[in-house]
């Protein structure tokens, strides 16, 4: 891709990300909101819909050529494309119903199995990282202009401690599974965070790693993955030990582990 192209996807996935952001907090903001049970048993809400049609919109008008695959509209997918756009329209419904706050806008492009660029936007935090035309990791401050870039600072993972590592970990989803696994490293400090904002503590050194022994999907990751990658860090499947993929069949990912390179790995045998 061209210079020109990185900087055009640079401001698409922004601007979309808060337009996306803008609808949720409209809905999240309410008294009341209609919430129903997916197929797989997971929540929907209007805000998971209303965010996934304002991004789909905008990307099939920006980039009629690349493909775009959202969880709201995956199993009318049947993708064969190298490069294409993975979207999670709101991550962490199950924060937002409960009115948490930890919840994100994911858009990511993804381009031979890796996420070359994301975007991650949590608007009840008020944090927002991106990827840069020039392959930086971003948090830029807020309020946020979607015709104007604010303020932004570069991120770069910290040189952890090997003997006093800050594990970062999932807030609805950690399991004794989880907990033994951690329990394996020397721990300083434990986090909780919920849906992508896990990658964003890690991109921004305030973690050095975040293990996930349970199941996620494609759209689930590769927006922070872009992130964190960007800012030194990596994402390994849990029992290879190789980079995580994209473009899996049914887009479902193995147990992963998120870290910067300097973590030393647990030696476990088997799969959890």
């Amino acid at each position: 891709m061209s210079q020109l192209h990185f900087d055009v996807i640079e401001q698409t996935l922004r601007k979309l990300a808060l337009a996306a952001g803008d609808k949720i907090m409209e809905i999240y903001d309410r008294p009341d909101f209609e919430v129903r049970v997916k197929d797989d048993t997971s929540p929907l809400t209007e805000a998971d819909e209303a965010a996934d049609a304002i991004i789909s919109a905008g990307l099939q008008t920006i980039f009629p050529e690349i493909p775009v695959v959202t969880e709201e509209q995956a199993a009318s997918h049947g993708l064969s494309a190298a490069r294409f756009f993975i979207v999670d329209p709101l991550d962490g419904t199950k924060e937002f119903i409960k009115r948490r706050g930890d919840f994100t806008v994911n858009i990511a492009l993804v381009d031979q199995g890796r996420p070359i660029r994301g975007v991650v936007y949590a608007p009840a935090k008020g944090r927002m990282f991106y990827t840069s035309a020039e392959g930086h990791a971003l948090e830029e401050d807020g309020p946020f202009d979607p015709c104007q870039q604010g303020q932004c600072r570069a991120l770069q993972m910290r040189k952890p401690d090997p003997e006093a590592l800050v594990i970062v970990a999932s807030k609805s989803h950690r399991d004794a599974a989880t907990d033994a696994y951690i329990n394996l490293y020397p721990v300083a400090d434990m986090r909780s965070a919920g849906s992508s904002l896990k990658f964003c503590l890690l991109a921004a050194g305030e973690a050095d790693f975040y293990p996930r022994l349970g199941r996620t999907m494609e759209w689930d990751t590769a927006a922070g993955h872009a992130v964190l990658q960007a800012a030194g860090g990596e994402v390994l499947d849990f029992n290879t030990h190789q980079p995580l993929q994209y473009g899996k069949p049914g887009y479902e990912n193995p147990f992963f582990l998120a870290r910067h390179p300097d973590v030393e790995l647990a030696q476990r045998s088997g799969s959890e």
